[in-house]
């Protein structure tokens, strides 16, 4: 709790002009200004909540605030004649530099009983005397490049209520009134808000129930109002609701919408218009525009798209928010762990390399294709069910830096539709683009409708869509396994794949299969990780792109083999293997990198990275046998894996020998590493002063010696 005299906000040099001061909201506004050095005028005809009568009020509450040592001055002017109110201040104190439009009577009828004189004094009191108090100050605050000027509007005009047509109208238009103010104002310094306050007053006695009458003071909105006036408060066009000693800020937020035609060139109809409703009413993704430029800029995109085709019946434009929960929900869908300390950087938000596996950058584009009727528009020939579709095909291009949060608009269209007689192929494109317009991913997917061919379609695909590529005729240059869990799949679909066929074993049934099937983007997510992992150092900044074709089903808890094959050109090309049964289910694949980082050859039989490693330093030293026996050492290196050791490899310089522990004799220095760590080591990703430090690597015996090492640790070019 803040102490009443700590950084305690005063406005000495101030003078505050407040409408309707003689009592509740207006008297507690008068009364806290006085009390922080304010000179005030406090304005009120002394008439009741009908606006009917006279009194001396504002007399009173003057005394109130002479009675404590401030400084006021009364005036009875209507708010109808502003210019008089201001022209008292001026008189009085010469300036103003706060106005608190705050006077209000009420004259509640229902809709059909309002009559002309009780709807215009509403106006006039509320709305035109704010308006001609506001413009009366104007120029002075203008001049003195400084003003804060709050309206008071009220939750029946922002949410209407019965009985009031008349002050709802008023109340909200004062909020219209004061976001222009506030716009108007912002070269001179001057802020204009609004404040929604629910009081006991006047007004409201009769209204309100007794038991939230007596709670509702209105001493506990006044410093509400006291701080948006504040020359500390950089607030303006605000509007904020109080009550009881409890704010928050309204403000309006416009839905996404939806077009109500499909090119630039067609009508609207009444059809379309309720075809599209649900979109055009839903507001999961409403946003608040701070000016009515942003209004228009979005109507022009509107537009522009309208004229590309990009609503055409044949495009869908979706936006995708995402976050490292989604990244990291994702990450775990296709097999990251933290038993391999390597993941932690797909796994961990705050780790100081946290980055996104490449593949989930499919999920926009696909979402978009399965909440669409992309797929059925295309081929409007064809009746089918999500049983008779199959994802025959996927690519995946990735062109800026990879990011880990954000709103991504995907524009998904219709590229190609091939006729295969035993069924049709659609090929659709998408293209997601960030919050800055930059390209961030293109996705292409295939689907294969079961049923739908032989409608004397095209059969060769266009030049726009990506190839696959066949492996080379020769032995795996890098082969790694990977056991999937019997929850793969229920784990993956959390990431937006909800098809029945991977989780529902009667769905799965009456698509021909006799149990649930993993996903093909799953099986492709592992693979690509794994390529990532041999080829790409776990570095999702290297990926450039990924083709797969989807040739046969893989069950979860199969354990797959990932077969690749480095090309000169930075490209993988790879196939994975189901171990069990020894069926290729990812066919013609291949990962383009930006830049390849090859981790030494490892093979189904080995079962660490390091093993690679250790075998490249072996012939290193056979090549140079002299220098490696002039270190004149025995080098005792146990791995670690899961912080145990599970292996021991000895480089015994005496006699130039590499080879797997125990050591034979003694070893001058013992070095304790993580497998994975060993790697970075030797890749020159971590510094063995940093390892040491850290205490990734623990070095027992003679340390000296180790610095020895480094010319024989360090791989070729990074390899």
């Amino acid at each position: 709790m803040v102490s009443a005299n700590a950084n305690q906000l005063r406005y000495e040099g101030r003078v505050v002009v407040v409408t309707g001061a003689g009592a509740g909201l207006g008297r507690e506004y008068a009364l806290l200004f006085g009390a922080r050095g304010a000179k005030v005028v406090v304005n009120d005809l002394g008439g009741n909540f009908h606006g009917q009568g006279k009194s001396n009020a504002a007399d009173k509450v003057v005394d109130e605030i002479r009675a404590t040592g401030g400084t006021a001055v009364a005036d009875y002017n209507s708010v109808v004649d502003g210019d008089k109110i201001i022209q008292t201040a001026m008189e009085a104190f010469g300036r103003v530099d706060i106005l608190i439009n705050n006077a209000g009577i009420l004259r509640d009828k229902s809709l059909a009983r309002i009559s002309d004189e009780d709807w215009n004094l509403i106006q006039d009191v509320h709305l035109k005397g704010s308006f001609l108090t506001t413009r009366a100050v104007w120029p002075i605050m203008k001049k003195q490049n400084y003003g804060r000027i709050i309206m008071t509007s009220s939750n029946s005009g922002v949410y209407g209520n019965f009985g009031q047509a008349n002050y709802s109208a008023a109340k909200l238009g004062l909020v219209g009134l004061a976001n222009t103010v506030a716009i108007e104002g912002a070269k001179n310094n001057i802020h204009c808000n609004v404040i929604v306050p629910t009081a006991a007053s006047r007004m409201t006695e009769g209204i309100l129930p007794e038991i939230l009458f007596n709670e509702l003071k209105p001493k506990l909105i006044a410093p509400v109002v006291a701080y948006l006036c504040h020359e500390s408060c950089e607030d303006t066009g605000a509007i904020i609701e109080s009550a009881a000693g409890w704010a928050t800020k309204v403000h309006f937020v416009r839905g996404k919408g939806s077009v109500l035609r499909t090119s630039i060139d067609e009508d609207v109809t009444p059809e379309y218009v309720k075809a599209v409703w649900h979109k055009v009413t839903d507001m999961s993704s409403a946003k608040h525009l701070n000016a009515i430029g942003e209004a228009s800029l979005s109507l022009v995109d509107v537009l522009e798209n309208l004229k590309e085709g990009k609503y055409s019946e044949n495009s869908v434009t979706e936006t995708y928010k995402f976050n490292f929960k989604d990244v990291i929900l994702y990450a775990l869908g296709v097999g990251a762990t933290v038993s391999n300390e390597s993941d932690l950087r797909f796994l961990y938000e705050n780790h100081p390399d946290f980055s996104t596996i490449p593949t989930f950058f499919i999920l926009p584009g696909l979402l978009s294709v399965m909440g669409s009727n992309l797929t059925a528009n295309a081929i409007p020939h064809a009746s089918f069910d999500l049983t008779n579709i199959l994802h025959g095909e996927q690519y995946i291009e990735l062109f800026d830096s990879v990011p880990t949060d954000g709103t991504l608009t995907t524009t998904t269209s219709v590229i190609d539709v091939l006729d295969k007689k035993s069924g049709a192929l659609v090929i659709t494109q998408s293209d997601s683009y960030d919050e800055n317009g930059t390209l961030i991913a293109r996705s292409q997917s295939s689907t294969f409708v079961v049923g739908a061919g032989n409608f004397n379609g095209k059969t060769k695909a266009s030049p726009e869509v990506k190839a696959l590529v066949a492996n080379p005729k020769r032995s795996p240059d890098a082969s790694v396994q990977i056991k999937t869990t019997r929850d793969q799949a229920a784990l993956y679909r959390l990431s937006g794949d909800l098809n029945p066929l991977h989780i529902d074993p009667g769905f799965s049934a009456i698509a021909g299969y006799k149990t649930p099937i993993l996903h093909g983007l799953c099986s492709m997510g592992i693979s690509v990780k794994a390529v990532l992992k041999q080829y790409g150092a776990d570095d999702s900044s290297l990926f450039k792109a990924a083709k797969v074709r989807f040739s046969k089903p893989v069950l979860p808890g199969q354990t797959l083999r990932v077969d690749m094959w480095k090309e000169s050109n930075n490209r993988v090309c790879f196939r994975t293997v189901v171990v069990e049964t020894n069926t290729e289910v990812l066919s013609g694949a291949y990962v383009d990198f930006k830049k390849i980082i090859v981790k030494l050859n490892m093979t189904a039989g080995q079962s660490l990275q390091s093993d690679a490693l250790f075998t490249a330093i072996k012939e290193r030293i056979a090549e140079n046998e002299a220098k490696a026996k002039s270190i004149n050492a025995v080098f005792l290196y146990k791995i670690t894996d899961a912080g145990k050791v599970v292996k021991e490899w000895v480089l015994d310089l005496k006699s130039a020998k590499v080879y797997e522990g125990p050591v034979q004799g003694k070893a001058d220095t013992t070095m304790t590493i993580s497998d994975s760590d060993f790697v970075d080591l030797a890749m020159g990703k971590l510094q063995p002063q940093a390892a040491f430090m850290k205490g990734k690597l623990k070095i027992t015996g003679n340390i000296m010696l180790a610095q020895k090492l480094a010319p024989l640790l360090k791989t070729e070019a990074k390899l």
